[in-house]
């Protein structure tokens, strides 16, 4: 496309954003009222569903009967048009929302917590602006959406969408997280990992039991976890030969009931996380033998359930390089901002494996807050609603963009 041409796209783009940035508003609010956990996302799913029959489309749902595809054709699709996916997360948190807004959410235990409502709206909001161009788009090719289920969860909904094929034939793919680190209006790139592997790990263990009189006389478990807690985190990072090589953390450990008995049974279950994809590779081996060296001696009976997660998210350089051409469009030069690699893990991983893409992070803090930013998680988490059209517009900008780009 010519600078002319991308400059009356441009305007043709934020023109309609415009009109329909009070509906976006409209439409998260409502996902974030009703959030649904990861592979119940029914209602979810016919909502969106909806909204995009609506706009004339014709939406598939995936066979585990949660979350969908649903392809946009733009101008004169023919044989060998390129095919350019984004991406939109739909399952929420099992944790309470404890934001005192009228669209706080209306499921006890459940909330949207990591942003998933504003995902999924900003690739609705960028299938409106895409549909509206689909006749008389200068570019050729095809767009699809995937709402992805389950994300949440390990390995994560990405592998049914590529179980079942969506990803065949598609050239670039793109995707949006929230960031509450990064203002409204502008949106974080970098290029090659941005997030890190990610994997569940459980830690069992047993012995005789006994009294708390004498613990010389048995295995005293609730020493032995604490040795795991403390212990095990620093053995593996030297298996690996260097500190920080892993984040080893427990958010569960279990024994016990009474306090003048030693029990006899035990777990922890915590996550493995390394930002490098060769040190993730070996982590099974790794931990293993770094349990193996913390319990040498102990007399604990001891079993390891290691539960592999995700690969680090890597994105490609071309594709990060187009989507930062169209944040500089869409918004301006000055909105795309350097970020750094996370330990947060994410299933937009699998499709990079496959396809060249790129994931960036949405800025959705309110500058002009004096409220100190809640993280992703939190229990008020809660973004600039500004955030969403942002968030569209760029999708929709980089979109068109990269189908554009891979004609040449």
């Amino acid at each position: 496309m010519t600078t002319a041409t991308r400059a009356e796209q441009a305007r043709r783009l934020a023109e309609r954003l415009a009109a329909d940035e009070p509906l976006l508003v409209e439409m998260r609010r409502h996902l974030h009222a009703h959030p649904e956990l990861s592979g119940r996302e029914t209602a979810t799913t016919a909502w969106i569903g909806q909204h995009l029959r609506d706009l004339g489309l014709a939406p598939q749902r995936l066979d585990s009967g949660t979350g969908l595809v649903c392809d946009i054709a733009l101008g004169d699709v023919g044989r060998g048009t390129p095919t350019v996916a984004l991406r939109a997360d739909i399952d929420a948190l099992a944790m309470p929302d404890e934001k005192d807004v009228g669209y706080r959410s209306q499921v006890d235990g459940v909330a949207h917590a990591c942003g998933h409502d504003v995902h999924i709206t900003a690739v609705l909001g960028a299938a409106r602006l895409l549909a509206a161009e689909a006749r008389t788009s200068e570019v050729a090719g095809t767009v699809r959406l995937v709402f992805e289920p389950a994300e949440e969860t390990v390995p994560g909904g990405a592998v049914e969408v590529i179980r079942e094929g969506w990803l065949d034939g598609v050239s670039a793919i793109f995707g949006l997280h929230c960031d509450p680190k990064v203002d409204v209006g502008s949106i974080g790139c970098r290029v090659g990992a941005i997030t890190s592997a990610a994997d569940q790990v459980e830690i069992r263990v047993s012995g005789p039991g006994g009294h708390t009189a004498r613990p010389a006389q048995t295995v005293d478990l609730v020493d032995v976890l604490a040795r795991l807690v403390t212990d095990l985190p620093p053995a593996l990072d030297a298996l690996a030969g260097h500190e920080n090589a892993f984040l080893l953390v427990f958010g569960a450990v279990h024994t016990g009931d009474a306090a003048n008995v030693i029990p006899s049974h035990g777990f922890l279950r915590g996550s493995l996380r390394t930002p490098d994809i060769e040190l993730w590779r070996r982590a099974p081996e790794l931990l293993e033998r770094a349990v193996e060296s913390v319990l040498e001696g102990s007399d604990a009976v001891w079993s390891l359930q290691h539960g592999r997660g995700v690969p680090p998210v890597i994105n490609d350089e071309r594709m990060t390089a187009l989507l930062v051409e169209a944040v500089g469009e869409a918004l301006s030069p000055d909105a795309v901002v350097a970020t750094e690699q996370s330990y947060g893990g994410d299933s937009f991983a699998w499709y990079l494996e496959r396809v060249p893409g790129t994931y960036a992070r949405l800025g959705v803090h309110d500058p002009r807050s004096s409220s100190p930013r809640r993280d992703l998680h939190a229990s008020t988490f809660d973004i600039d609603e500004r955030a969403i059209g942002t968030g569209a517009l760029v999708l929709a900008t980089v979109a068109l963009d990269a189908l554009a780009a891979l004609h040449h």
